[in-house]
């Protein structure tokens, strides 16, 4: 038996939101590593590290209009299941596998968050916990994490309409990519073929990680076909090559015993012929495995660590009793690596997901290599290696079959780039697998579809938020066109002219569009931009001048309010940032950002009083707090600092701030520090 269906899921969450229209400014950095600094890690793995990082996530914007107001909400599923398990995949967000139950035993070998609360943790900000993440292009978690995707009936291989399909298009990179999955009958494993095609006549950048988050609890033990690790954030000193499973002396096997947040990537020897996998086991030996074929050959644990901030992580994006670590699996040895995917080229591989069921006591040996042979053999005999490099050939033909059956449309962005090419003559960009259908436009691409079709791109209210960016040099390329023809001649054609150039790093031409923009009309979209530039480029003044101009010609956009303020309180013009927060109307003066940045002001200018009034508020909470983000714990401490310091005239120095951290600890709704 093996079934396909789609279902409507009754989950409570808080809905990811109108993105932000401002878009995601930034220039490349140096992001080449110190190879000094590097212990073990091999020249190659250290080339990748400084190769294909974006200097910014432009066309995409981004997903930070969340809130933490949750209710019971319908979510579209997909629900594959045979006689042995049952999958659930979120398709409005990013196509993530929710749920992994195990029929015989009622067992779920995931961690399956009870809610949806999106928090800061992916390039375009929005991101939630649980279950298994599909993530393409970049470093962090994707920029189509909490978007829909594409999904479909398809023909499994033994030609049954058994086959969950889902695509997207990948607009950083350009690439289509394919998500195909079955249960064949009696199968223990669930069956994930992925497909990355780059269709560019370039080389591009390429990344991808599957991460899977399972329950945590004492006596889970993590196992992995290796016996080195990359270890980042751990223990003493920096990045280094380090032998499994005893860290500086602690057995990291079982992350209970870290008392703080890390990552550590698995050196699995493919190159020797081992093969990939990584389980995590509890106390009776059973838990969930995942394995693939030889592509896919980078292994990973996270962990949050046993202290106050990363219990308190924990519950941030779940609720209390759901805790968790993550096993992931990726293109490269680390996901600090992009690989370099040669023009016209697909990459494809297979993985499985299933119940892993060992000796306890083989499992839990102290001796690391008596575990990893117990969950190998168990593995093999689960599912032999070869079983799955033969599925993944013989799905080679059923993957390139159209879908069956569309259930759900993805962005509209493949289906604009398709008409581009069609009009260009440039030909698919895509196998016959999938389907970037004209039903799938909407509104963000209207601008786009116009500007193609008739030469002009339309003009736009510049009250109305900007619905979408392209920044591809052949839109660059018609855009301007346009405008040399005497067509666009309007604010907004400017603006994503100056974009487009920014994009492409012609700042000095970016500027001249923004400024001419202006020129068409005074809007706060051109002067934020014209603030960034001027900040890139260490004119601070210039750049108080425009956010100054931008918040006084509105008020009523919270992205710009926030941002404008985070600088004017960065460059000592806390006096300006309270002027405005005082006439803000209450609902986006109680923001949390705005709350935080009125504490800090007040800190600068000596109100103790409100910042204390603001900090002591247990209702203060920063719905999109970034991972790593100390800002309140900080503010914390040198709010305290400075009360000390007042009330006993003394100066702070360094005893004084050793003394706070002793003295003063900080409230639990304010402390997410993971180290």
């Amino acid at each position: 038996m093996s079934e396909l269906r789609f279902e409507a899921l009754q989950m409570s969450g808080a809905e990811v939101g109108p993105e932000n229209p401002l878009p995601p400014l930034g220039r490349q950095s140096r992001r080449a590593p110190d190879r000094e600094k590097y212990e073990g890690f091999s020249d190659g793995m250290l080339e990748r590290m400084g190769y294909g990082h974006p200097a910014n996530y432009l066309p995409y914007t981004l997903q930070d209009r969340y809130t933490r107001q949750r209710q019971l909400r319908e979510w579209p599923v997909a629900v594959l299941e045979n006689e042995i398990l049952r999958a659930e995949f979120l398709l409005s967000l990013g196509g993530r596998l929710r749920s992994l139950v195990h029929k015989p035993s009622g067992r779920e070998l995931l961690e399956c968050n009870p809610v949806l609360q999106p928090a800061n943790l992916a390039v375009r900000n929005a991101w939630f916990s649980g279950g298994t993440e599909w993530n393409i292009g970049m470093l962090g978690h994707h920029p189509l994490t909490c978007s829909p995707m594409f999904a479909a009936r398809a023909e499994a291989p033994d030609g049954t309409p058994t086959c969950l399909r889902m695509w997207e298009w990948e607009r950083l990179r350009q690439t289509p990519y394919q998500i195909d999955a079955w249960l064949p009958p009696g199968s223990p494993m669930l069956l994930v073929r992925i497909r990355i095609t780059n269709p560019l006549d370039e080389t591009v950048p390429m990344y991808w990680w599957s991460n899977t988050a399972v329950p945590e609890s004492e006596d889970t033990r993590v196992i992995v076909s290796a016996d080195e690790a990359y270890n980042f954030g751990y223990g003493d000193g920096g990045p280094a090559r380090v032998k499994m499973p005893i860290v500086q002396g602690v057995d990291v096997s079982y992350v209970t015993n870290a008392p703080r947040a890390a990552d550590f990537f698995y050196h699995v020897p493919t190159e020797s012929g081992q093969r990939p996998w990584v389980s995590s086991l509890d106390g009776s030996g059973r838990g969930l495995v995942q394995t693939s074929t030889d592509l896919l050959k980078g292994r990973k644990l996270f962990f949050w660590g046993m202290g106050a901030g990363g219990r308190r992580w924990q519950e941030w994006l779940s609720e209390p009793g759901h805790r968790y670590l993550e096993i992931q699996a990726g293109l490269a040895r680390t996901q600090m690596e992009h690989l370099p995917m040669p023009p016209q080229t697909d990459w494809t591989w297979l993985e499985g997901y299933g119940l892993m069921e060992a000796d306890a006591g083989a499992v839990h040996a102290s001796d690391w290599s008596v575990a990893r042979t117990e969950v190998e053999q168990r593995l093999e005999q689960l599912v032999p290696r070869a079983q799955l490099d033969e599925t993944l050939a013989a799905a080679e033909a059923s993957s390139a079959r159209p879908p069956l059956e569309i259930m759900q449309v993805g962005g509209g962005w493949g289906a604009l780039e398709a008409a581009r090419r069609d009009g260009a003559g440039e030909g698919g960009f895509h196998g016959s697998g999938v389907d970037f259908i004209a039903d799938s436009l909407t509104e963000a691409q209207t601008p786009w579809m116009w500007l193609l079709l008739e030469g002009e791109l339309p003009p736009s209210d510049a009250a109305d938020e900007p619905v979408s960016y392209l920044v591809q040099s052949q839109w660059r390329e018609l855009l301007q066109a346009s405008l040399d023809e005497g067509r666009s001649a309007h604010w907004s054609a400017w603006y994503h002219l100056g974009l487009m150039r920014y994009a492409a790093a012609g700042y000095i031409e970016a500027r001249a569009a923004w400024q001419r923009s202006l020129a068409c009309e005074e809007t706060i979209w051109a002067h934020r931009c014209l603030a960034r530039l001027a900040d890139e480029e260490g004119n601070v003044a210039e750049a108080v001048g425009h956010y100054a101009r931008a918040c006084q010609l509105r008020r009523d956009v919270l992205p710009l309010l926030i941002e404008a303020g985070a600088y004017l309180v960065d460059h000592e013009q806390e006096s300006l940032w309270l002027e405005l927060v005082g006439d803000l109307p209450q609902d986006m003066r109680a923001a949390g950002r705005v709350r935080l940045l009125e504490a800090r002001a007040c800190l600068a200018t000596e109100d103790l009083r409100r910042v204390e009034a603001i900090l002591n508020d247990t209702s203060l909470a920063i719905d999109d707090l970034r991972e790593g983000e100390r800002s309140l714990s900080h503010l914390w401490f040198e709010m305290q600092e400075k009360r000390l310091s007042k009330a006993e005239g003394i100066a702070i120095t360094e005893a004084l701030k050793q003394r706070v951290q002793r003295e003063c600890p900080v409230p639990a709704h304010l402390d997410f520090r993971m180290q």
